[in-house]
């Protein structure tokens, strides 16, 4: 792109979900300013995950979708967002809800005409040989943050995730964890938890790993619904604060970023600790698309023939031999050890 047009640049991305997902894709705003300096970017996101955008240097504006406005709501937000004449939209999300707000931005697209256009793939022909024939096309090792920016290269934008930070907790949210933590800021925090059950390390993993560690002050992160987190809390509760369900998303990552390493399953608030620069261990198990992507996170995993088995770990195990064998088979102590490393303990 000529340096005249790169000055005028303005570019929408469209990502409404998930946690993990809006997580990963903060790194895209950072790498289209890396080729475009002087561009403007604008983002809409669902409306509960707008405050993860909050104070990040390269978004210029963020336009909040509420589920409960419906479809109509959508349509007039869209219509309100024409007037910012945006020269690129990025389909980070490709589904019908992204796909509308395209429509309406970009109505004579089909003849070429409006912004320049990129939805990303879905891949959902390289995701069935995958996961029914075990024929792996993905580009090794999986990374989600590469997945979501490599699809950018069309405009010269490089595919290598920026440099952490990439997440900034508004001020608000950090003193609101400091004072919820107390004497357990710089503790090890533990994201025990979620979506699926079969990319959770087991609860008497967890229980085993604060045992190993007598000396060590760990914090247990959650929502609401987590209430199996609790049992871990019991196996030491002098030392053990349990915030499942306390903390907001926002809040939950102020405690992620006053904490000394994060160890976690496949889950968004991994991906926090990575847009943060954080050091953290990754529970990897089922599925393959959360995977981490900075040098700061230590992945833990099987090599078995059965992984990756489904897209988010929503099962069946497939494994013959042991079920949940990808996750079970990490053991508590090649954890701890791997903890004690990142805490500077030989």
């Amino acid at each position: 792109m000529p340096q005249s047009a790169a000055k005028t640049a303005r570019f929408l991305i469209i990502r409404f979900s998930s946690f993990g997902d809006v997580v990963q894709s903060l790194s895209i705003p950072a790498a289209l300013k890396q080729k475009f300096p002087a561009a403007e970017i604008h983002w809409i996101t669902r409306k509960d995950m707008a405050p993860l955008l909050n104070n990040h240097p390269a978004i210029d504006r963020t336009w909040a979708f509420d589920r409960k406005d419906g479809l109509t709501g959508l349509i007039q937000l869209t219509m309100q967002m024409r007037s910012e004449n945006f020269t690129h939209i990025y389909d980070a999300h490709n589904n019908m809800r992204s796909r509308v707000i395209v429509w309406i931005l970009r109505p004579l697209g089909w003849l070429g005409l409006g912004p320049k256009f990129i939805r990303r793939s879905i891949r959902r022909w390289r995701r069935f040989l995958l996961f029914r024939f075990r024929i792996n096309t993905f580009e090794m090792p999986f990374s989600g943050q590469r997945d979501l920016l490599e699809p950018l290269q069309t405009w010269g934008v490089s595919k290598q995730a920026p440099p952490a930070p990439q997440i900034f907790p508004p001020t608000d949210n950090l003193h609101q964890a400091k004072e919820i933590l107390g004497d357990f800021t710089s503790a090890v925090a533990l994201a025990p938890s979620a979506a699926f059950a079969l990319k959770r390390w087991p609860v008497e993993h967890w229980k085993e790993l604060i045992q190993l560690l007598p000396e060590q002050k760990f914090v247990l992160l959650g929502g609401p619904e987590d209430t199996f987190i609790e049992q871990i809390r019991t196996v030491a509760p002098e030392r053990v604060l349990n915030l499942a369900g306390a903390c907001s998303l926002a809040v939950s990552s102020g405690v992620v970023a006053q904490s000394k390493v994060l160890v976690s399953n496949d889950t968004g608030l991994l991906h926090v600790a990575e847009q943060l620069g954080k050091k953290a261990i990754a529970l990897m198990g089922p599925a393959p698309f959360g995977f981490p992507s900075r040098p700061s996170t230590r992945i833990m995993e099987l090599q078995l023939p059965c992984r990756p088995c489904s897209k988010h770990g929503q099962g069946p195990c497939v494994n013959k031999e042991k079920f949940h064998k990808c996750m079970v088979d990490i053991t508590p102590v090649q954890v701890a050890t791997e903890l004690e490393l990142l805490l500077g303990r030989s």
